[in-house]
């Protein structure tokens, strides 16, 4: 028993978190990995964003194949248990678990970091194998092959935990990235010690790894690969579980199920299955409150470190993308640690491989209201994004005015926000005025459920918000282009748009405030906006 070899931590880890009032689950994962097991040598990685459950699965199955513990009571309450094969695998194989998100105390070099990881292991290995010789200074996948050579009878499962965490870490070299490409290759490339890998990690093995360092690897992402695509995030039915659960459990829920999708669904399977951020999830029904629980991990963590070196190129589509509005992009699945980016397709590419945009029918799109609202910080902090800056700084005073009836001041900041070199400003679509209209009402977003084209009464209309306080006067507002306040204002009317509170809020919220009808037009020819608003109750 080791640090690292047959160590006792997965167990204690996975344990823990089966007892868990919200645990979910996913142990037939391990089914897909009976028939590696027993073929041999076989590698494979999977590459999901942050808070995705990767180091929970990986403890999963260190504590399931690992000889150390025996771990029966534990997975025999589990779906796992009724697989024709679940005894001849259980608690039958040395393990070599190693999470490589761990660094020495002030570590500050590569040789520092790997040096403490190969040593650790050395002394796994001197200890679990006394009878061989095994020489304090030499190579790992030396001392592997010792241990194979005096007994062939003898090989490992590596389960290897964020291979690319060393990547993000400022003191690393190109230099680095391509030694410690080279250790994983010694460690793992054709080694007979080696029955399976099982690496996890965010960033792409294909694209970091050059000519055949790593090619001995099979990868499966979120969205290229079907295996283990259900494996990480919740499914719609397993939120659907835990819910049921978490009303069960708490007093006074102050979480609806429609809540949950709204700020935490937003990505999908390669099957096209809907799936949610565990994480957040969990630590709102945990909480019983809603918030944003994606918490910052460094700079490449940060919205804005993707953009801030080609704003100009990409400003235009993020303004469409807070909108809610797809915007195409050819993702390639690579990030930014091993390249500047230079093209929007890049950034774009970057933002899908660490989970702040999702991708879907080649487009890209925010996933949910919880990614919105840190894209929503951003637009409001960074003046270099310009006239997009611009439009979220006035949106607190957008909202005022739309609440106190000041038309002139509506018009006023639309005019104000209008850059002519432009052309997401030169309104010539709907399209364009809808992500204008959505920049300018960022912050209400603080204080309304915003939805876009959403069924109400006898039409669709163009957005609607949803005070989150029942005494808030809720707002209906359409966009026309080459027509009058007055159109709009009567379309609101005739197709019976307020009907939708009652739907929407029945049940679930008491709706006591006014709804106020919106018309906001633009005439291409004047180049005149105009503002219209009417109490409808």
């Amino acid at each position: 028993m080791g640090v690292y070899l047959n160590s006792p931590s997965a167990y204690t880890f996975f344990k823990r978190e089966a007892a868990k009032p919200y645990f979910v689950d996913k142990s037939r994962m391990l089914e897909q990995l009976f028939p590696l097991v027993s073929e041999g040598n076989h590698d494979i990685c999977i590459t999901r964003p942050r808070r995705f459950g990767k180091t929970v699965m990986a403890n999963m199955i260190a504590a399931f194949f690992s000889s150390t513990c025996d771990s029966k009571e534990l997975f025999d309450l589990l779906a796992i248990s009724n697989h024709q094969e679940y005894k001849k695998h259980l608690n039958k194989y040395s393990v070599i678990h190693i999470s490589f998100n761990e660094m020495p105390m002030d570590c500050t070099t590569y040789d520092q970091y790997i040096n403490r990881i190969a040593g650790r292991l050395i002394s796994d290995l001197k200890r679990e194998y006394p009878m061989v010789s095994i020489v304090e200074n030499e190579a790992v996948w030396d001392a592997l092959t010792d241990v194979f050579v005096w007994d062939p009878s003898v090989s490992f499962i590596f389960i290897l935990d964020e291979w690319d965490f060393i990547f993000h870490q400022k003191f690393i070299t190109e230099k680095d990235k391509k030694r410690y490409l080279s250790f994983l290759n010694n460690l793992l490339k054709d080694k007979p010690y080696a029955l399976m890998a099982y690496m996890t990690g965010i960033l792409p093995i294909a694209k970091y790894s050059s000519g055949s360092e790593l090619n001995m690897f099979l990868e499966y992402t979120m969205v290229t690969e079907g295996w283990f695509s259900d494996d990480f995030g919740f499914t719609e039915k397993e939120v659907d579980l835990i819910f049921e659960r978490y009303k069960k459990r708490i007093d006074n829920p102050g979480i609806t199920r429609e809540d949950l999708k709204l700020w935490y669904d937003g990505y999908h399977t390669y099957d096209g299955e809907r799936v949610y951020n565990p994480r957040s999830v969990v630590a709102s029904l945990t909480n019983n409150n809603l918030g944003n629980y994606w918490t910052s991990a460094g700079p490449y963590d940060e919205i804005f470190y993707y953009i801030e070196n080609n704003v100009t190129e990409v400003r235009d589509d993020i303004a469409f993308m807070v909108s809610g509005i797809p915007v195409s992009a050819e993702i390639k699945e690579y990030a930014a640690t091993s390249m500047n980016l230079q093209t929007k397709d890049e950034i774009f590419s970057a933002m899908v491989v660490y989970g702040f945009l999702s991708y879907e029918d080649q487009k890209v799109s925010i996933p949910n209201k919880e990614l919105m609202d840190k894209f929503a910080d951003m637009l409001k902090k960074e003046p270099a994004l310009g006239y997009v800056h611009r439009l979220a700084k006035e949106s607190a005073r957008m909202l005022q005015a739309t609440l106190s009836g000041d038309t002139k001041a509506m018009v006023e900041i639309l005019e104000y926000a209008h850059d002519t070199e432009v052309p997401l400003l030169s309104y010539n679509n709907e399209s364009d005025l809808t992500a204008v209209v959505n920049l300018v009402y960022l912050s209400a977003r603080d204080s309304y459920c915003i939805e876009r084209e959403q069924k109400s009464g006898i039409g669709y209309v163009d957005f609607i918000f949803f005070p989150r306080k029942s005494g808030d006067d809720g707002i209906i507002l359409e966009l026309k282009i080459g027509q009058t306040p007055d159109d709009a204002i009567r379309q609101i009317k005739e197709k019976k748009y307020a009907l939708q509170f009652r739907g929407k809020l029945g049940g679930h919220r008491r709706h006591t405030g006014k709804i106020l009808a919106v018309g906001i037009t633009y005439d291409k020819r004047s180049k005149k906006r105009e503002c219209k608003i009417e109490v409808l109750s």
